[in-house]
């Protein structure tokens, strides 16, 4: 069964196998969350689901209205994915944590940790220049493109500038624990973002 859901990330620490090696675990918060809305595309089942009530007051009028539509609270956070099985889903159906499977592998998507305005060897991890006395080019980027032929610099040019802050996909991560009496998912390994980003996952 597909099942998309919609957390917040805790942050990281560490789970002790039965064998007594230390495995690195990011804790996710995740749902419960809602569907809010249904419709077909290509024999595909489009569905919406809503996550974190929120204060009507915070939202646009268009948004309140899809909402009051089908008598839902608000929600602040709305996902769409794609359901290709035969299970009856309602609108107003609360998706929750336990219906992830433990022993399949899930795939998380999330916005990465802004860098900020970083230099050529940060960013792309360009080789620097030499260190010794007399030397002019430690950390610079170096020839970008020739003359008078073409002129210019082609876009897309690896340089310095803004780093992280996208949204990175990471596939195949493996579940250690699943907590359903607090929504609390572990994942081995790392997820992108930093503690308490919206997190996106999915699992086929």
């Amino acid at each position: 069964m597909s099942i998309n859901m919609v957390g917040e990330k805790i942050g990281m620490t560490q789970i002790f196998s039965e064998n007594g090696l230390a495995i690195p675990v990011t804790l996710l918060k995740v749902g419960p969350c809602t569907v809010t809305q249904i419709h077909e595309h290509n024999e595909n089942k489009i569905i919406q689901i809503g996550y974190k009530l929120v204060n009507p007051n915070k939202l646009t009028k268009p948004m309140v209205g899809h909402f009051k539509k089908n008598n839902l609270p608000c929600f602040r956070y709305l996902t769409e994915y794609k359901c290709k099985n035969k299970k009856k889903i309602n609108i107003g159906q609360i998706i929750k944590i336990d219906e992830i499977d433990k022993h399949q592998l899930i795939n998380i998507s999330a916005v990465s940790i802004g860098k900020g305005f970083s230099g050529y060897q940060k960013r792309h991890k360009f080789s620097r220049g030499p260190m010794s006395h007399g030397s002019k080019n430690h950390r610079e980027p170096g020839s970008i493109g020739a003359g008078t032929t073409p002129g210019r610099v082609f876009p897309g040019k690896k340089m310095a500038g803004r780093m992280g802050y996208k949204r990175v996909n990471i596939k195949n991560l493996e579940i250690i624990e699943i907590n359903n009496t607090n929504n609390v998912l572990a994942i081995k390994g790392s997820v992108p973002g930093k503690p308490g980003n919206i997190v996106y996952i999915n699992q086929q």
